[in-house]
């Protein structure tokens, strides 16, 4: 009833009105139910029932499309009448033509996540910023891409005497006096190589038949040293602390990572998009106490629930070669990290000295062996338990 056109309704018009449901609605699925429950209820009568939406009935309408399908599969007859929706008044407003790429996103959804799911590349409008909440949920979920004094503008009361266009910095936005129920958010489109798909883009341009031809040489084989190359090179960043070299570094392997994906694409192996999955549903699905219902202890809780869920997975692939808890640590480590890595894999299950008594005890006994060795092989064998031994002692 808060929408201005109801106030033009004629007096003998029976108006039945769901602000209530809104209201007093856990969740807006719970009260768009209610609406289609109770319109198809009134739709079946010989009378049947106009809904009346602000704008199009298709355009940002959960209920609409909704109706009009379970009418039409319950024989009750549909008729569409179209109105003007309200992306034509915002367009206006703010004077853009919303191609080639807007980007049109309801602000409720958006702000309950910790990431902008499009592109910043893209201009967006954002509808439904329709309190002051909304609008701080809101900024927060941007502001993980966007700077905080990033421009944008708020558009109020589009195609209507209230219209106004407020243009502002993005931490601004839940400060404006005009929010209202018909506000939107309009952001412009950031620098166009600001985002993963343009840089996809710059890659698969590099590997184009018109492209670099060293780019274009390249294999899985004959990048396999950049990658090494690279990720020590961020390693090192990491440990000088050095933020400036690490948006470099990142970047560099960042490169690789994608240039690879180009690769197979072109070779019908695999895409990016394949990569991206998989990763996703590997991190929900050995994080159930984040993305379901399980119970963890701390961070060692989390732990060995994490091995527990990968033995689970290698069972249900039936991955014949994998024989135990140490295998599948990577053999091309560098030697005294692969002993690291098989050593924190053993104490994750509990196999581990008690005390760092037993860890020293152990380098004594192993030197002793390497003197009493009787031959060169023997010798290497026993070097390497003592370089095992010594690296046991430094985890500790």
């Amino acid at each position: 009833r808060q929408h201005p056109t109801v106030t033009a309704f004629p007096a003998g018009l029976s108006v039945y009105s769901f602000d209530e449901y809104y209201e007093n609605g856990d969740s807006f699925e719970e009260v768009y139910e209610k609406i289609i429950n109770r319109i198809l209820e009134l739709g079946r009568r010989p009378e049947g029932v106009t809904y009346a939406v602000p704008g199009n009935a298709f355009v940002a309408e959960a209920t609409a499309p909704e109706i009009v399908k379970r009418a039409r599969e319950a024989g009750i007859k549909v008729k569409v009448i179209e109105g003007l929706s309200f992306l034509e008044p915002v367009f206006s407003a703010l004077g853009i033509d919303p191609y080639p790429s807007l980007t049109l996103v309801d602000a409720i959804e958006l702000g309950q996540l910790h990431h902008p799911s499009f592109p910043p590349t893209f201009p967006v409008l954002i509808s439904q910023v329709y309190s002051r909440p909304v609008a701080a949920d809101l900024k927060l979920t941007l502001m993980a891409v966007y700077p905080d004094e990033y421009p944008v503008k708020l558009v109020h009361a589009a195609g209507t005497e209230r219209e106004k266009v407020e243009e502002l910095c993005l931490y601004e936005i839940d400060r404006s006096d005009s929010i209202g129920l018909m506000t939107a958010l309009y952001l412009p489109a950031m620098d166009k190589y600001s985002s993963f798909e343009s840089f996809q883009e710059i890659i698969a341009r590099l590997r184009a038949p018109d492209g670099c031809p060293w780019d274009r040489e390249q294999t899985h084989a004959s990048l396999r040293p950049h990658l090494l190359e690279e990720t020590y090179e961020a390693l090192s960043a990491l440990d000088e602390e050095n933020l400036e070299g690490l948006v470099e570094e990142f970047g560099d392997v960042l490169l690789q990572v994608v240039l690879h994906s180009q690769i197979a694409s072109e070779d019908g192996e695999f895409r990016m998009s394949d990569i991206l999955e998989g990763v996703s549903k590997k991190l929900i699905r050995r994080h159930p106490h984040v993305f379901g219902d399980v119970k963890v202890n701390g961070a060692d809780g989390v732990i060995v629930n994490w091995e527990k869920i990968k033995e689970g997975e290698r069972k249900a692939k039936k991955v014949e070669k994998v024989k135990g808890l140490l295998d599948g640590v990577p053999i091309s480590l560098p030697a005294l990290a692969q002993a690291l890595a098989y050593q924190d894999r053993a104490s994750r299950v509990g196999f581990d000295w008690h005390t760092i008594d037993g860890v020293i005890e152990k380098i004594a006994e192993e030197l002793d062996e390497l003197k009493n060795a009787e031959d060169d092989t023997a010798r290497a064998e026993e070097m390497g338990d003592l370089f095992f031994s010594i690296v046991n002692l430094a985890r500790w």
